[in-house]
């Protein structure tokens, strides 16, 4: 017994001192539970929101260039969502383009999605695009089976450079249209304002302002503690 309690001292003491070489060789990091920083017209999120949750750090080099550690426990709900946010603040009609790119390290271990979050008409609409995902995740819908599994509305929708399953649903507080990728990836490319119009096209909603398009880890679980890299990140807008 007194070894194995060593040994597991040893561990935290491990992670401790690597998340704080990491922080101490960024440009900015933060334990706070909303700590934020801004850099080149972005803002880098800890975003530590949901209830449970364990202890979470955040650094950056740049808004392309960031990571946490992560210890939540092995409990259901989400979280945390760190992320990377642009804000566009435009009306889909006065949109030409809304591109992103992305590259990420997640962990073979846990429960979490990396997602895109896409907000419209003050935030009375939530995009969701399921880039990759992993453990006991399931995206919000208005209907399930028998077995608990969400029902998508549409299937293998070929939109935005991706093939995706569609659901359709709400939190409470506003709809939600995740769009789930047939196959995880953790790079690419995304026409996100192509998914925007195919929601607008099928009357789902109007022409809306733009709120903001993020990109991060949705995390559910994180035991022991986990790292969750962003390697590059970019959102380029373009208006008519």
């Amino acid at each position: 017994m007194k070894k194995k309690a060593i040994t597991k001292v040893l561990l935290v003491i491990t992670a401790l001192f690597t998340v704080v070489s990491t922080a101490y060789a960024a440009v900015w990091s933060s334990s706070e539970r909303y700590g934020n920083w801004q850099d080149n017209g972005y803002i880098v999120y800890n975003n530590v929101w949901g209830s449970g949750a364990g202890y979470q750090s955040i650094w950056a080099n740049s808004y392309s260039n960031w990571g946490v550690w992560a210890d939540h426990p092995n409990t259901g709900g989400i979280k945390s969502y760190p992320n990377v946010t642009k804000d566009v603040n435009a009306r889909l009609s006065q949109l030409s383009s809304v591109n992103s790119s992305f590259n990420v390290t997640v962990p073979n271990g846990g429960s979490y999605v990396t997602a895109y979050d896409i907000w419209l008409g003050n935030y009375a609409y939530e995009i969701m695009l399921w880039m990759n995902h992993r453990g006991e995740v399931k995206p919000i819908s208005y209907n399930w089976d028998a077995y608990g599994n969400p029902i998508p509305v549409v299937t293998n929708v070929n939109v935005g450079g991706h093939t995706w399953d569609v659901y359709r649903g709400t939190n409470g507080s506003n709809e939600v249209f995740s769009f789930v990728r047939s196959s995880n990836t953790n790079s690419g490319n995304v026409d996100t304002l192509s998914i925007m119009n195919w929601i607008k096209n099928r009357g789902w909603y109007g022409d809306e302002v733009v709120d903001r398009v993020q990109l991060g880890f949705e995390i559910t679980s994180s035991s022991g503690g986990m790292d969750f890299r962003m390697n590059n990140f970019s959102t380029t807008v373009n208006y008519r």
